[in-house]
């Protein structure tokens, strides 16, 4: 069982549930898209909506007799808006017919991996294109555990000040990419303050009283996250199969706005918008072939 079904809404699901849910999306799909992959070998990706921007995708071949045969499968949740104008890099996984989008995220400070949704798309652009630079990407995420914690309290300076700050350091960091020795010298020293800060404040404050937001590498997997953002959308969304309410919320995280799905037993507290998401995530992506 792929364990980000329960975000959907398909919780405890035992092998012979997933082979009967496998086999009606493959019989009955919403969506049949159909291209040929890395080995020139016929691709079909078999798609089914259980709800609204979320739902399960079967992957897999075509042999010579006109049988498919799913290869894998994996559950989506399909975000809105633009997310990053970064150029991404798509790197084919080792062991099937599946791609990861990489991209060095300003905002971030790390290099974000995310795993990629629209296969069959950018195998058919990738004939025609060789890369995706210049491509817009919108991001999503699921989520298995997460809490709902209370905003810190900012007046309308510190917010401007805050938003200014934001600014610079991205226009330092761009900077110090090219090389700027006084840019890379004026990070550091802010990182240095920074530091110097939290240590003083964490001796009588609790951490995330004075952490806003973060988003940071969790786990061994490269497309996973532990994320704490404000939370700017929110609605809830029945599974249309089981029943299941679905959180889905827009999320500003580090200044990068994206949705997180997790199914609404997973989340403690309350969402509302102003409050804050605690929790970790498998980043997903598609990249904007058509805007």
């Amino acid at each position: 069982m792929h364990s980000f079904l329960r975000a959907i809404g398909f919780p405890d699901m035992k092998k012979k549930d997933i082979d009967s849910l496998l086999q009606e999306i493959v019989q009955m799909p919403d969506r049949v898209e159909i291209t040929t992959d890395s080995r020139d070998n016929d691709f079909a990706i078999y798609t089914k909506s259980y709800g609204d921007s979320v739902g399960i995708c079967v992957c897999g071949e075509y042999h010579e007799d006109e049988k498919f045969e799913a290869e894998y499968y994996f559950p989506y949740f399909i975000g809105k808006g633009i997310t990053t104008q970064e150029n991404v890099d798509i790197e084919k996984h080792s062991d099937k017919e599946s791609y990861a989008g990489i991209c060095d995220e300003i905002k971030l400070g790390v290099t974000l991996i995310f795993y990629l949704q629209n296969v069959a798309e950018y195998l058919a652009e990738k004939k025609i294109r060789t890369k995706t630079y210049g491509l817009s990407t919108t991001l999503s995420a699921l989520s298995l555990q997460g809490k709902i914690l209370l905003p810190i309290s900012k007046d309308e300076k510190q917010i401007r000040n805050i938003e200014k700050n934001n600014q610079n350091r991205n226009h330092l960091i761009a900077a110090a990419r090219e090389g700027d020795e006084d840019a890379i010298e004026n990070l550091t020293l802010e990182d240095i303050d920074t530091y110097s800060m939290l240590s003083r404040r964490v001796m009588r404050e609790d951490i995330l009283s004075i952490v806003d937001t973060y988003f940071m590498p969790y786990g061994i997997e490269s497309d996973q996250y532990s994320i704490l953002g404000e939370i700017l959308d929110l609605h809830i969304v029945p599974n249309q199969e089981t029943g299941q309410n679905i959180c889905m919320m827009t999320v500003d995280c580090n200044d990068m706005i994206f949705d997180v799905c997790i199914n609404q037993n997973d989340l403690i507290g309350e969402p509302a918008v102003g409050r804050r998401f605690k929790g970790n995530i498998w980043m997903q992506g598609r990249l904007n072939y058509q805007e």
